[in-house]
């Protein structure tokens, strides 16, 4: 593990360095993943790496945990509180589709959480052009082959450096990097909403998928549950969809 993350830390530094920028920023959620990444970064830019809390209609202890992070990380910070901004655009479009008689209320708890994703991914990359740096991503080998993350939200970084780890190594990795031990054992969670779980949203556990990615047998529920995760969300992974040239 101390190797992967030797090569880990000189991988973010070469692209840094290709990309002529000056260094890197992630958002601070409090969970294991931007907490692996944060120290990640700091070890490639110790003076040129940037983490920002980015609360937003957030538990408060997402943020006691970010702040964590920073401790253990030593990495700058900066804290940008999104409420405000979320709640006044999500108004603004819903009320606009009322008027219209076309708001679907079914798919507005989806579209208030994906929202905040891009709000976050956006107050990064306005942060991210002040300093000249590149936008770090989060998302591990599982979270990427089920598409548990969001379209031009957590999914629109620059770089993916965990992508190719299970979840399970990513917990290897952050013991030997020295992620606080709370952040290590909490149930993984986007904090969309109270009691939200990634697991419990995607119907199966990191464990089944960790096995099946790693080519083991998987109980066919499982395997069924994963298999259409990744079939659903094919077009996360890929370009924006373009017709033949003519």
């Amino acid at each position: 593990m101390e190797k992967k993350i030797e090569l880990l830390v000189k991988w973010l530094q070469d692209q840094v360095q290709a990309s002529k920028l000056n260094g890197l920023i992630v958002g601070l959620s409090g969970g294991i993943d931007s907490s692996v990444v944060a120290h990640l970064i700091v070890k490639a830019f110790p003076e040129q790496s940037l983490g920002v809390i980015m609360p937003c209609k957030s538990h408060s202890n997402d943020q006691n945990d970010a702040m964590l992070v920073v401790e253990s990380s030593k990495i700058k910070a900066m804290t940008v509180d999104l409420t405000e901004t979320h709640n006044l655009l999500f108004s603004q479009i819903k009320n606009n589709l009322l008027d219209r008689d076309e708001w679907n209320e079914q798919t507005a708890k989806l579209g208030d959480a994906n929202l905040r994703a891009r709000l976050r991914m956006s107050t990064l990359y306005t942060i991210a052009n002040n300093y000249r740096y590149l936008v770090v991503g989060t998302d591990n080998a599982a979270e990427w082959h089920t598409g548990y993350f969001t379209k031009y939200g957590d999914g629109g970084v620059d770089l993916v450096p965990l992508v190719h780890l299970t979840k399970g190594e990513v917990r290897e990795m952050a013991k030997v990097l020295g992620v606080p031990d709370e952040i290590i054992t909490k149930a993984p969670s986007a904090g969309l909403w109270e009691g939200q779980t990634d697991e419990n949203e995607m119907g199966t556990t990191y464990d089944m998928i960790d096995r099946y990615l790693k080519g083991e047998k998987v109980p066919d529920k499982d395997r069924q549950v994963i298999e259409r995760l990744h079939k659903q969300s094919e077009h996360k992974r890929r370009l924006a969809a373009a017709p033949p040239k003519f």
